[in-house]
């Protein structure tokens, strides 16, 4: 097909579903409830079904009060089954796909169910969805005269009692439909190459022979990519490799850290960058507004909504709330089921409501990755924000990095230690302490109470990673490439102390 052709289909298509997504902008709570609804009925002959007795759940009140909110560590036996062969089970259609996902240092996996129904209502809808709101957005947009450069994970699929496992981004490209590999780069066979070093350059060498117009990927990950595409290519920046470059699609980690070095990359001010929300048990959330810091959380994929406030999270007092009862500026753990055969699966994540009307949320972090060990509750939102303070205070460019807390032991007072991978160094690193340190104070009270006068909480301790630090730690353990990402904050010590051993 003729790209002009396709570029005309395309856009005509995707700006018809924009009317479907104004639905649900109008009518969210009667939206998310007709959602619940066709889970329960579409699963009621499951074995899960016939446990909790679907047929007879007629409300939300009742479907809270007769599930329990479950771990991925209480459902294994159930996945475990699935994998071996046995069906209807959780989800009444044949589930064959299982999207392999781990912590950074855990040996041991989640296989995440992943049914047809998902593949093509939550995460092939999703990406359309996010090409029409950005269409909407851009009416003079050229996105479909070129191709889009998509960076995914790095390991194949694998076959195991006739159910397949591997990334997400490997399922999902294993199935991608015609019009989404038409539009792409690299290609498939690239796409899934599991050796993430060699793989690097066969996409420079295919992606720079075209014409690239977005890029779509984890932004760390992303960066290397393009830092090693201008060695390559030996320009200056990414204009003189793709000219109609206009858009970057990126989630996965937070983009704050890494924002002004794209800008450095893309030095253009009418360049894009939208942000998604998207996991492997799902797709929640798409930024919707050009230059916008929040997400809109996106109802009609086949997952229904559920929030534990994080000040009750993991207490005798928690309750979780559907969506039409969240209140703004709090912070809400995430409970979601979805057509995939998860009820009211804690996903792990924490968002904060921006809005809603409609309801747009920022991720804020991570249920686990968070240090209270003092009673400071420092979120990974409020260490973004303070290193980015601190970047444009100091002129520092930050890679990666990593914090944990430093114990109280007999007389000596705990504190936050810190370390930095940066790409461009601050002067001074005690000044540099100092800011992060008074940065923290002014976003978090709880930091705040507990640094006045050094009573709880001395100076923070930072350490100047050497360079390539974390990417050597991930390739130690395999996880080079795509979706594994540097756990940012965190209230052990296990990732910190393996760092500060390989950095002397």
């Amino acid at each position: 097909m003729p790209i002009p052709l396709f570029n005309s289909i395309a856009s005509w298509l995707l700006k018809k579903r924009y009317h479907q997504i104004e639905l649900f902008l109008k009518y969210p709570a009667e939206v998310q409830e007709e959602v619940l609804h066709q889970l329960l009925e579409i699963a009621e002959d499951t074995e899960i079904g016939r446990t909790y007795g679907f047929e007879t759940v007629v409300n939300y009140e009742t479907f809270r009060e007769r599930l329990p909110i479950t771990s991925y560590e209480e459902i294994e036996p159930m996945i475990e089954r699935t994998r071996k062969g046995e069906q209807n089970v959780f989800w009444p259609t044949s589930i064959k796909w299982f999207a392999k996902s781990s912590g950074t240092t855990n040996a041991k996996s989640k296989f995440i169910p992943v049914s047809s129904e998902a593949l093509e209502d939550c995460h092939y809808k999703s990406g359309k969805d996010l090409l029409c709101l950005y269409l909407n957005n851009n009416e003079d947009s050229q996105l479909f005269t070129g191709k889009s450069l998509r960076l995914g994970g790095s390991k194949e699929l694998y076959k195991d009692n006739d159910s397949f496992f591997g990334d997400l981004s490997a399922i999902l490209i294993d199935n991608m439909p015609l019009w989404a590999e038409f539009s792409s780069t690299p290609s498939n066979k690239v796409s899934l190459m599991s050796e993430w070093e060699s793989k690097l350059k066969a996409i420079i060498h295919e992606s720079t022979q075209e014409n690239v117009t977005s890029l779509a990927g984890v932004p760390s990950w992303m960066l290397v990519l393009l830092n090693n595409v201008l060695q390559d290519a030996g320009k200056d920046n990414l204009f003189q490799v793709w000219e109609n470059l206009e858009v970057y699609f990126h989630g996965g980690v937070s983009f704050v850290p890494y924002k002004e070095q794209y800008q450095n990359l893309l030095p253009r001010k009418n360049f894009k960058y939208y942000e998604i929300y998207n996991a492997s048990e799902g797709f929640f959330a798409i930024q919707d507004r050009n230059n916008a810091n929040d997400l809109l959380l996106m109802l009609d994929y086949g997952i229904f909504y559920e929030f534990i406030p994080m000040d009750t999270y993991n207490t005798p007092e928690q309750k979780a709330i559907p969506l039409w009862e969240v209140e703004l500026k709090k912070n809400y753990a995430i409970i979601i089921t979805t057509n995939s055969g998860l009820w009211r699966y804690k996903i792990g994540d924490t968002v904060r409501f921006t809005s809603t009307n409609p309801y747009r949320i920022r991720i804020t972090g991570r249920t686990k990755h968070f240090i209270n060990v003092f009673g400071e509750e420092l979120i990974i939102e409020n260490a973004e924000e303070a290193l980015k303070r601190i970047c444009a205070k100091t002129g520092a460019e930050i890679k990666d990095y990593t914090a944990a807390p430093i114990f109280m032991s007999g007389r000596d007072k705990g504190a936050h230690e810190w370390i930095i991978e940066f790409r461009k160094a601050p002067e001074d690193l005690d000044y540099f302490t100092e800011v992060l340190d008074n940065a923290l104070k002014s976003l978090n009270s709880d930091y705040e109470a507990k640094r006045y006068n050094n009573i709880t909480l001395k100076m923070p301790v930072v350490h100047a990673a050497r360079e390539n630090l974390f990417y050597d730690w991930l390739k130690s353990k395999n996880k080079l490439g795509g979706q594994h990402k540097i756990p940012r904050l965190s209230n052990k010590r296990d990732y910190i102390e393996e760092l500060l051993q390989i950095n002397q």
